[in-house]
Formats: structure tokens, sequence, C-alpha cells
């Protein structure tokens, strides 16, 4: 099996803590010049702008200088660019970092915080804050969060050990637990260990259960009633797309604040933070593959739902 060619590093430098976006020429012979194939690769950009880009010399080669429109097709090739920057909400939560060493970060993510750049969240998320306040370029996350949910992400500080940290996860050599705030339904037995193939598919909102071997499978357990509510721990033995908001919803104890499920009311529009998703990353445990160290993080986070929920409801 031949072996992936490493990316070439990259000749531009960050911006405000996110990587220039790199694109690879593909094997074909259908675009005679760099300019046919940029255009219509990125051809969500709009009218002229991949244009004006190649123009005015934003696009640039392994050696850092500007490639020409009109320059030759070659398959292989990198180029670099910076997408646009638009303006941003700002997340108006503090983003704390629980562990840092030579070797990874812990942030406490709130929510309605990205943990990646992806889609119109780039900026304002916690790996291009978290790049930006702690003055380490090369921070890679280890794995995700869901934008909605808070709590424990891991991050790394040296590219070359990525790998090594995102196999714990693949592995499932992390215990990741997690504290939701739901329903409380007197005829539901708890605990019990959910299990159930999951679909996510591209461009639906909402994950769903389908006949088949299962994929996920949840512990969920009764940690403290208060009143109509129930204060949830969900241990996940697998890591599906929505696999917690599923198996609750499944469960018929809906986790309290989701756009998503039982019912789809469509994306949390960005600047409304009145409603948090109830769910909460509390806990990492794992043992370092680089050092050898036990780590067990706590998120010191709270669930608002919990806290107060007369004024939750009432909102």
């Amino acid at each position: 099996m031949r072996r992936k060619r490493p990316a070439p590093p990259s000749p531009l430098p960050q911006r405000q803590g996110v990587d220039p976006v790199r694109v690879r020429l593909p094997r074909a012979d259908q675009w005679a010049t760099v300019g046919a194939y940029l255009v219509a690769r990125l051809s969500g950009a709009g009218p002229g702008v991949v244009e004006k880009m190649l123009d005015s010399g934003l696009v640039v080669g392994a050696d850092g200088r500007p490639v020409p429109a009109h320059a030759p097709y070659v398959p292989g090739l990198c180029l670099w660019f910076h997408r646009e920057l638009p303006p941003e909400v700002p997340v108006p939560f503090p983003l704390e970092v629980v562990h840092r060493d030579a070797h990874v970060v812990v942030a406490d993510k709130p929510h309605f915080l990205a943990t990646t750049p992806r889609g119109s969240h780039v900026t304002e998320t916690a790996l291009a804050r978290l790049r930006r306040e702690l003055g380490i370029p090369g921070l890679g996350a280890a794995h995700r969060l869901d934008r909605l949910t808070a709590g424990l992400v891991l991050f790394t500080v040296r590219p070359e050990e990525r790998g090594a940290y995102q196999t714990l996860f693949g592995e499932r050599r992390v215990r990741k637990e997690y504290e939701a705030v739901a329903p409380y339904d007197p005829s539901l037995a708890l605990p019990r260990t959910v299990r159930s193939r999951i679909l996510k598919e591209r461009g639906v909102p909402a994950a769903r259960e389908v006949e088949g071997e299962p994929n996920a499978e949840t512990v969920v357990e009764l940690v403290e009633r208060r009143g109509d509510l129930g204060r949830y721990r969900l241990t996940p033995r697998t890591g599906q797309t929505h696999q917690l908001r599923v198996h609750m919803n499944a469960l018929g104890v809906p986790i309290l604040g989701d756009p998503l499920y039982p019912v789809v009311t469509g994306p949390v529009p960005d600047g409304d933070f009145r409603r948090p998703l109830q769910l909460l990353a509390r806990r990492l445990e794992f043992t370092d593959p680089v050092t050898g160290v036990e780590h067990r993080l706590c998120s010191g986070r709270t669930l608002r739902a919990w806290e107060s929920y007369e004024s939750w409801a009432g909102r």
C-alpha cells in the first residue's frame, strides 16, 4: 500500500488563529490552467471572487509566491490562500483552561462555541481562541464537541503528536462522562444501557435510529431528581454524532434546550444565548500516550436548568 505523502508546510501564517486553506490539484486533465480549476472548485465563492484573488496575488504556491490565473495546471500542485473572515457574533462566555503541559491543553468549552472552524463559525471557535490566547499556532483538536455542548475538550500542542491522542479516542481508550438535565419519568427504569444503530446523513440536521447492528452504546443513570426534572449521568461507549441526544430522546426524556430532538425547530441563531442545550462533557480520563501520566479531569461548569429551573422554564 502506498503511503500518503505528508502535506508540505504552509507558506502563509495563520490569521486570527485560523489556518490558510490548502488546495492540492487532483490528477485530472480537464483544466488547462490553475485559474480554470479554482473557479470551478470554488464556485460557491460568488461571481468574480476567485478571479479577483488570483489577480491580487492572494493565492500562493509552496514558495510563498503568487500563482497567476494563467499558470499551467500541474496535478499534485499545492496552493494556499486565506478565506474571507466575515464578522462573527462573539460568544460572550469564558473558555477556561483546566490543564496545560508541554503536550496537551484541556479546555472547558462554553455552550455555543464551536470546537474547530467550520461553516460560518471560524474565528469564534475554541481552537482559534486558544491559539490566539495561548500563543500556540500548532495547537490542534484531538476530538470535538458539538457547538451547543459545553465541557472538556482535548487539544494537542505538537502537531506530530496529534495522531497519538486521536488514536486514544478512536480506540475508545478515553473515559468520557457527560451530565444532562432532562424531564424526570418515574416509569423509566434506570440505570440502563441503550444500544442502537444511529444514522447521520450529510445535510440532514438530526440523526436517526435505524434497523441494523448497533453502532452506538450509552449508559444512562439518574443522579438526582428535582421536581419534574432529572440530572443524568451519561457514559458513552461509542462516539456517534448526536449519540447522547438521540438516546435520551429515544428514552422519552429529551435533553432540555435541544433544537433538534424530538422536533427540529431550526438552527439556533447566532447571538441567541438564552436556552443552552443542557448537556455538559463533565469528565475526561485517559493515560497520556506520550508521557504515561494518568489524567482525571473535571469541568467546573454547571447546567443552568438545574441551578434555576423556574427562570429557565419561564423563558
